[in-house]
């Protein structure tokens, strides 16, 4: 029996390790594609605007892939998708440099690269592990694999801008390019589906509540009802303002801080502390989730970014302004994941999981899609980014407000066997 305990334990940890070094890949290529915004501009003189709409759409396309990929995974297994997602990110990040025209970023930045990193995302790599793992372990594995993606951009972030600076900024995209094939050889440990074991509540002692058997519904029966559920609404809501504040921020940072009159040094060290506090977030969340309310985990992550968007707004724009901001705002980073994901979960069952938290993705992108164009045309149109950081305090707030009526029940701890 300890035997196969001590199995299924380390078969666990293969799949959260393989799940968060794949997130670690294509997150961190991701989150750090701000910094190539300068050197794209320099090199196909396209101005800002028309590169933040090809950035933009990549937002959308990467939100659109998700719940796409998601479908197939849950019918076919997430191998197959995962490899053909590396395939496409790697080519498109390789065609970049050859393109001069707009419509040449937005097919390879905007299309290939954004649908190639869905398809090794947050709905498959976390639908793939949630169906293999028992019910009072999916919060902790969400977070752990989320930190894999914030640890990415941790360690991606400073080493692209080194690479752009010494190499310049092509044989950093060929870099990333030939860095996103490490996720196929990584896809291999998330090859087998098995189900799930009974939680610790469910099998202790004493317990009467035996799920009676439930037919399986229909992937399409299953969105339908979803689309109807007033709290899954609430989620996508809250995820769009996620969306919104993050393709902002990673997009157009290195403006900010250019605008600020501080070296591009700066911009890099502060998404590389983004990605390093919200490591500390996202596990944090992950173990939350299990003890509390994750609506509320969500209410008061949203909120404290209202706080802190106000206080950056009133500090002296000093480096060590960015740092602390980032660092303070990078705990609540992608620490959301967890907690939606977990309430996917807590509300339709893990069947579809990497479908229907895949469509709360798409959500999360077209708020994403909207802060990346629209700090594009904040800046042209006005010279900074004053009325987009006002835009995120209002959506903050709205963003708490509306987690707060979704339907939870209280977290059922591990009922404890006696020595």
């Amino acid at each position: 029996m300890e035997a196969a305990k001590s199995g299924e334990s380390r078969a666990a940890w293969m799949l959260m390790l393989a799940a968060a070094a794949i997130l670690m890949i294509t997150m961190g290529l991701r989150q750090t594609m701000g910094l190539f915004m300068s050197p794209l501009n320099t090199s196909t003189h396209l101005g800002i605007g028309a590169i933040s709409l090809a950035m933009a759409v990549g937002q959308l396309m990467w939100g659109v892939a998700q719940p796409v990929f998601g479908a197939i995974a849950d019918k076919t297994g997430s191998v197959r998708v995962i490899i053909i997602g590396a395939l496409m990110l790697s080519v498109g990040t390789a065609l970049t440099p050859f393109m001069q025209s707009q419509a040449g970023l937005l097919f390879t930045i905007g299309l290939l690269s954004a649908a190639g990193a869905g398809a090794g995302s947050f709905s498959i790599l976390i639908g793939a592990t949630a169906q293999s793992l028992p019910a009072e372990r999916r919060g902790f594995a969400a977070g752990f694999i989320n930190a894999g993606g914030s640890f990415g951009q941790f360690v991606f972030a400073p080493l692209i801008q080194a690479i752009i600076s010494s190499a310049g900024w092509i044989a950093a995209m060929f870099s990333m390019a030939a860095v996103t094939l490490l996720t196929i050889p990584l896809a291999w440990p998330l090859r087998a589906r098995k189900t799930p074991p009974p939680s610790a509540s469910s099998s202790a002692p004493g317990s009467t509540a035996v799920a009676p058997p439930v037919p399986e519904k229909t992937l399409r029966k299953q969105i339908g009802i979803a689309m109807r559920d007033r709290s899954y609404l609430c989620l996508h809501a809250g995820f769009f303002t996620c969306g919104f504040h993050i393709a902002f921020l990673v997009t157009h940072l290195p403006g900010e801080v250019t605008l600020c009159g501080l070296p591009s040094g700066v911009s890099a060290t502060a998404l590389a502390l983004i990605g390093l506090f919200n490591i500390a977030g996202s596990l944090t969340a992950g173990a939350l989730s299990s003890r509390y309310k994750m609506k509320h985990l969500l209410a008061v992550m949203y909120a404290s970014r209202a706080v802190l968007i106000v206080a950056y707004l009133a500090a002296p724009k000093t480096a060590w302004t960015f740092y602390i901001f980032a660092a303070a705002l990078g705990f609540t980073w992608l620490a959301t994941v967890p907690p939606t994901a977990g309430l996917v979960g807590k509300l339709f069952g893990t069947r579809y999981l990497a479908t229907l938290f895949g469509l709360t993705l798409l959500s999360h992108q077209i708020g994403g899609f909207f802060g990346a164009w629209l700090g594009g045309l904040s800046f042209v149109h006005f010279g900074n980014y004053n009325w987009m950081w006002y835009a995120d305090i209002c959506l903050a707030l709205l963003a708490a407000v509306v987690n707060l009526p979704i339907r939870e029940a209280a977290p059922v701890r591990p009922v404890l066997q006696p020595a």
